[in-house]
């Protein structure tokens, strides 16, 4: 067997919403690596876009450009996949990153706290997939399908101690709606799947990031995610390692979901 031809992606250009920082970048690193040709990435602030590009040009010099372009609408979905397409002919790979989190008491909960994280969570994958169908296709074959990679979170799979309603609601929808997406996409040679994220140093885990050690503690494996295991994870599934995988969710969080013993909640 040939790993470069299993893992590797030379050549493909891929889209990854929320590139700019987090795991969303841990993706683009990844894949960068692997060879992709390139990789656009996406955000609501412009600023935020042109630091993480200026950042891995140093690296991949004109490999990574930026789009900012806010997803919590339709109309940005499909302002982004038109600016795409006036750049490329094709999509080989799209992953869905782009998230949004709110905490607050059941009795206050707002509705504006529950509309920004469905619709940046829920709403724009689907729309944004949907807009990008036809370059999506255009890239896909049987031998070498085009790939779409939903980021969803073990929130989804599990409860936490936190009250972030729609945000596991939101996570919970992405996962199912990725079963969706891959049994009517698998018609057209693209292959959807999920990856639910645990622990990851990331400013929508501030836990993980301030406090990595003592999260560490209640992980089977004893230590939080490193770039590396995302990335590893992202390869797999857009690589031709992953073409006999549909609409299954991976989730990469050192065993709090399949390998902890305790409660969910105590957890």
């Amino acid at each position: 067997m040939n790993l470069q031809s299993m893992f590797g992606l030379d050549g493909r250009v891929a889209l990854v919403t929320g590139g700019s920082r987090g795991i969303g970048k841990m993706i683009v690193e990844g894949f960068l690596a692997a060879g992709c040709a390139r990789v656009y990435i996406s955000a609501r602030k412009a600023e935020q876009i042109d630091a993480a590009v200026a950042d891995f040009d140093t690296r991949y010099p004109g490999q990574v450009i930026g789009l900012p372009i806010d997803l919590s609408t339709v109309e940005g979905c499909r302002a982004l996949a038109a600016e795409i397409g006036k750049r490329e002919d094709k999509l080989d790979i799209l992953v869905n990153n782009a998230g949004a989190a709110w905490g607050e008491p059941f009795e206050g909960f707002p509705e504006s706290g529950w509309d920004k994280v469905m619709d940046i969570n829920v709403k724009s994958p689907f729309f944004l997939t949907q807009a990008l169908h036809d370059l999506l296709k255009a890239a896909a074959s049987a031998g070498r399908p085009a790939k779409v990679i939903n980021i969803g979170s073990i929130d989804g799979m599990r409860l936490n101690p936190w009250e972030t309603y729609s945000y596991h609601a939101s996570k919970a929808a992405i996962l199912y709606l990725t079963k969706r997406l891959a049994a009517r996409l698998v018609q057209d040679h693209i292959i959807v799947t999920a990856i639910a994220p645990g622990a990851f140093q990331s400013d929508m885990n501030k836990a993980a990031r301030d406090h990595g050690d003592a999260v560490a503690k209640s992980i089977p494996v004893k230590r939080i995610g490193v770039p590396e295991d995302m990335a590893g994870t992202a390869i797999f599934l857009a690589s031709k390692a992953g073409d006999y995988v549909v609409g299954d969710t991976i989730a990469v969080d050192g065993g709090l979901v399949h390998g902890d013993l305790k409660t969910s909640i105590d957890a």
